[in-house]
């Protein structure tokens, strides 16, 4: 059968270009929503305000309300929706099954575990905080990954595990909010609702630095990312270093989930819902895209929830009620073709 090599190219530049156009479309409605998340709120503020603000003008009202409030709440908004959208879909990928997100596998739960107790029994904040959802975090990945090394690595073993420390982590954060003193509880339940109020301005350039540094990381990554969805014994017979590879894509998403977890708590669904619906709209996995439909899931969510209610509700409210279905319908989806298809 003669191939056309014409045909071949032509097909090749028109999926590229129309890659091209989806990355536009989605950077310009993750820019709209982050003009939303400035303008809306108890006062509306037009975008000359906005702007004057922005460039050091002090608006009487005006200049707390952006500064304080509006900006680092859509600067995190958006940072922490590029990380556990990029870090869902790398695990979703490595792992060639949906259900393999963060949210699931107990990766996210495992850092809210160091958070909360390192809010409720060592009485930290801040960069503390941080630290310990992040280490702990780390843990949890390590742990999950050696005993799925048992026997032969497989990513089936490594959800079921997932899974299974997930219900752990779940009893030790409820043991935790049982001891806690009444007066805590409210403040813990805020935090692991995952919610962008009272994020400081002192918290974005670390998370952006993290977002940086190890979603680069990802991106340089991702052609070998591609080659692993083709199982171990293809990717070692194209060269690549399986065991090399996966830990650093672990090791990247893992600090991607813990950190932005630790600033704005674990917003749900958003790493599982991300690489699905990147997928859906690109055609096949991207990181880009999976990182820009993370960052419009987080926004669009905030903006309902603090905006078409008469209580203000946290985003992670909003994403979860959202998730919970598409969950399900994965589910039922898997169950028609079998695990791994």
């Amino acid at each position: 059968m003669k191939i056309d090599k014409n045909n071949i190219w032509y097909g090749f530049h028109k999926r590229r270009k129309m890659r091209i156009k989806v990355v536009i479309i989605l950077t310009t409605i993750l820019l709209s929503l982050s003009l939303l998340e400035l303008i809306l709120g108890n006062t509306y503020y037009p975008i000359p305000t906005i702007l004057r603000v922005l460039n050091g003008e002090s608006v009487k009202g005006a200049t707390f309300a952006i500064m304080k409030i509006r900006l680092p709440r859509m600067l995190s908004g958006v940072l922490v929706g590029l990380a556990l959208g990029i870090a869902g879909n790398t695990f979703q990928v490595m792992l060639k099954n949906p259900l393999a997100s963060p949210d699931i596998i107990g990766i996210s739960t495992g850092s809210s575990v160091g958070a909360l107790f390192s809010i409720l029994v060592l009485n930290y904040s801040g960069s503390l905080v941080s630290i310990s959802a992040l280490m702990t975090g780390l843990t949890v990945a390590s742990l999950i990954y050696l005993f799925s090394q048992i026997g032969g690595f497989s990513g089936s073993k490594l959800i079921l595990i997932g899974i299974g420390v997930q219900g752990m982590m779940g009893s030790i954060i409820s043991y935790l909010l049982l001891k806690a003193p009444q007066y805590d509880i409210p403040a813990a339940y805020r935090w692991l609702s995952g919610n962008l109020n009272g994020v400081q301005m002192s918290s974005i350039p670390l998370l952006l630095y993290v977002v940086l540094f190890f979603g680069t990381i990802i991106l340089l990554m991702e052609r070998y990312l591609k080659v692993l969805e083709l199982g171990d014994s293809s990717a070692t017979t194209l060269g690549v270093k399986t065991g090399f590879v996966r830990v650093m894509l672990i090791v990247s998403s893992v600090y991607l989930i813990s950190y932005s977890t630790s600033v704005t708590g674990p917003i749900a669904f958003i790493s599982f819902l991300s690489g699905p619906i990147s997928r859906k709209i690109y055609g096949t996995s991207s990181s880009i895209g999976s990182s820009l439909v993370g960052g419009i899931i987080v926004l669009a969510g905030d903006l309902i929830g603090q905006n078409l209610f008469s209580v203000r509700l946290p985003v992670g409210i909003i994403t979860g009620m959202l998730g919970t279905p598409y969950l399900v319908l994965q589910v039922v989806e898997i169950n028609k073709r079998g695990v791994n298809k």
